[in-house]
């Protein structure tokens, strides 16, 4: 059964930067809150597309043909 929950006196800088980010997510403020909670609250770390983009690109895989490439490399070094 969903509990209704109240914040009291929340700094106007974060309610500005909370409305500002639920914009940016195409969120109602509410909408907003309810997610970060719900991340806040969920087990285990979800990585988010850029950060795994950024991982890879970190790693030296950058697209297909690349990949063939160092797969080609690898291969013909054997």
């Amino acid at each position: 059964m969903p509990v209704n929950l109240s914040i009291k006196n929340v700094p106007e800088k974060w309610v500005k930067q909370l409305r500002k980010r639920a914009i940016q997510h195409h969120r109602s403020l509410q909408g907003e809150l309810l997610s970060l909670i719900e991340e806040s609250v969920s087990p285990g770390p979800k990585v988010k597309p850029r950060d795994l983009w950024v991982q890879l690109r970190k790693a030296g895989l950058n697209t297909p043909s690349e990949s063939v490439k160092t797969i080609r490399k690898d291969r013909d070094g054997r």
